[in-house]
């Protein structure tokens, strides 16, 4: 395992002033104790890392996800509302499947595990050193945009010409290939607009702004939904994979302004005396070519899940992969919102690191797996709870028949046995790169589990259909994330192993209790729409109860933030 360090040197981390766009700056003191001001924007007074920023960053992301998440949704009903559950989604599914990798690859994986670090490293040595010349900010942007620019541009040049044979390896029995490589040729202008779009997303967060990232995704389903409305009777689904290129431009569009000003913009910053800069100016390209290849093999051998999935429906009945994709989507919102709180940590992690404050990357890990760990279980739980009623309430409708629904119920309810093992993955990789180094174990873990999650599917498709396909999943990423939860600590933030692994079997046997809690409320009511409402607020009730009763982590702190609003107004009634 190579330990070789960044090119760009550990020092300690005094970071530019972060801001967030859009957030309205508040009076006092920030939480880094009297005469700190913590608010975002306050120029050479706030804090990157302090609980106002965090939280104010937080909700602001979480507002925004939520958006997309949203639209997201609206997308996927437009989509069964329009074209079914056929083998035309089918074959818009398969070219779907460019922008998913593309996504992971290139803005939720790998961009960001390279560049948040990269960029936080450059913004240490700015404040320590703010006389630099050149900046290492900018001399990062130079030495590494021009050359992504131009790899992105052959890659996504590379994928319309070869179109026809992607299909034929990635759905080698659809019925619609033709259809599948019109849709490909369309939906491969992500390979260079969602680069871009990670890039932009990397570098604002690592400055600490997170409105412009966080929009991202508002833009791209707008963007997909509207050309689908727009031209969908001349085109048909070649019209949602249209929108999907056009969605990819919006994702640059709404970014890159933000960080032209941002790099535009050297802003002074407030250089403390522990602070002594790097003795030298110079040293090579920020981004070391060691520290590529293993986000990289991490980000596809991820993302190979669904191409995996995708091959083993492909000869299954017309309208298998449309019920993997739906059930996936729905089953999946949880682990975004799950997501939002490391996203906008993730910085801070890998300014600790920067730093060599270990002990605080590690305080800051643990409450971000417990956080996290809770929001994915209680929506694991009301997933599984009441999928028929959600399936039915969101997508039941015009070309989606009812028979759809209860199929993707079942794939759904399965599906959801794996949400905890994709979010520890999506949390813990984050601490594995924090550090900015060339670290091979999480590629292996997760080739380990996709590995399984091959085996598997393979075996029990034959069985169990696409049930089969969606078990392997969850059976395959439980097996990644217990992979990298066991060695997170010898190889990155030395988390404590007992202290986690102890608090979410707690958080799980909660949820646990909660789904059949949920799942008895769901059955009771006849209406799908307030089953399914009537289900999420038992899940949630029970489940917070029980890990209180239990000591689970976080819970004390979840509860007093529900019920500060109830304090405050009974202290004032008194």
């Amino acid at each position: 395992m190579s330990d070789t360090r960044h090119s760009l040197p550990a020092v300690p981390a005094q970071p530019e002033p972060p801001s967030v766009e859009g957030a309205k700056s508040g009076g006092g003191t920030g939480g880094d104790g009297p005469g700190r001001d913590a608010r975002p924007g306050a120029e050479g007074r706030g804090s990157f890392s302090s609980g106002r920023f965090l939280a104010r960053a937080a909700l602001l992301t979480a507002l925004l996800t939520a958006a997309g998440a949203l639209l997201g949704l609206v997308r996927d009903q437009t989509i069964a509302h329009l074209y079914g559950a056929g083998p035309d989604t089918d074959a818009f599914l398969v070219a779907w499947t460019v922008p998913e990798v593309a996504a992971t690859l290139l803005i939720e994986d790998a961009m960001a595990l390279i560049l948040v670090p990269a960029f936080s490293l450059a913004l240490a040595r700015r404040a320590t050193a703010p006389a630099l010349d050149p900046d290492p900010v900018r001399l990062l942007v130079r030495s590494t945009l021009p050359r992504l620019f131009l790899a992105l541009s052959a890659g996504s040049a590379l994928l319309v010409a070869t179109a026809p044979w992607v299909v034929a390896v990635l759905a080698p029995g659809l019925p619609e290939p033709g259809l599948a490589v019109d849709c490909t040729r369309l939906t491969a202008t992500c390979a260079f607009t969602f680069g871009m779009a990670g890039y932009c997303s990397a570098a604002l967060r690592a400055h600490g702004s997170f409105m412009a990232p966080a929009m991202i995704y508002v833009a791209y389903n707008a963007g997909i939904i509207t050309t689908m409305l727009l031209v969908r009777d001349r085109w048909g689904v070649r019209a949602a994979a249209a929108g999907v290129a056009i969605g990819g431009a919006l994702m640059v569009l709404v970014q890159a302004p933000v960080l032209w000003r941002r790099l535009r913009a050297r802003r002074p910053v407030e250089v403390s005396a522990a602070g002594q800069g790097p003795k030298d100016a110079g040293g090579g390209p920020p981004v070391a070519l060691a520290l590529l290849a293993p986000v990289i093999v991490f980000a596809l051998s991820r993302q190979s899940q669904v191409l995996i999935e995708r091959f083993l429906a492909s000869p299954l009945p017309p309208g298998a992969i449309s019920h993997l994709n739906y059930a996936q989507k729905v089953a999946q919102i949880p682990m975004t919102l799950s997501m939002m709180l490391c996203t906008v940590t993730f910085p801070v992690v890998a300014r600790a690191m920067a730093a060599g404050d270990t002990e605080r990357a590690r305080r800051r890990v643990e409450r971000d797996l417990a956080l996290a760990g809770t929001i994915v279980l209680v929506g694991a739980a009301t997933v599984v709870a009441c999928a028929p009623q959600l399936i039915e309430v969101l997508f039941q409708r015009g070309a989606f028949e009812p028979a759809d629904t209860a199929a993707t119920a079942e794939v759904m309810r399965v599906y959801a046995l794996g949400l905890l093992g994709h979010t520890l993955v999506g949390a813990l990789v984050r601490c594995y790169f924090s550090a900015a180094r060339p670290l091979w174990f999480p590629a292996f873990a997760m080739l380990t589990g996709l590995a399984l999650t091959t085996g598997v599917g393979t075996l029990l498709v034959q069985v169990w259909g696409v049930l089969g396909i969606a078990a392997a999943n969850a059976l395959g990423i439980t097996a990644t994330a217990a992979l990298m939860l066991y060695r997170v600590g010898l190889h990155s933030v030395p988390v404590s192993l007992r202290a986690v692994t102890g608090g979410l079997a707690k958080l799980a046997a909660a949820a646990a209790a909660a789904t059949g809690s949920g799942w008895l409320c769901g059955a009771l009511v006849p209406s799908p729409v307030l089953g399914a409402m009537a289900a999420c607020v038992v899940v949630s009730a029970v489940f917070l109860v029980i890990a209180h009763a239990l000591r689970a982590p976080e819970t004390d702190t979840i509860l007093r933030l529900l019920t500060r609003p109830l304090t405050r107004k009974l202290a004032h009634v008194r």
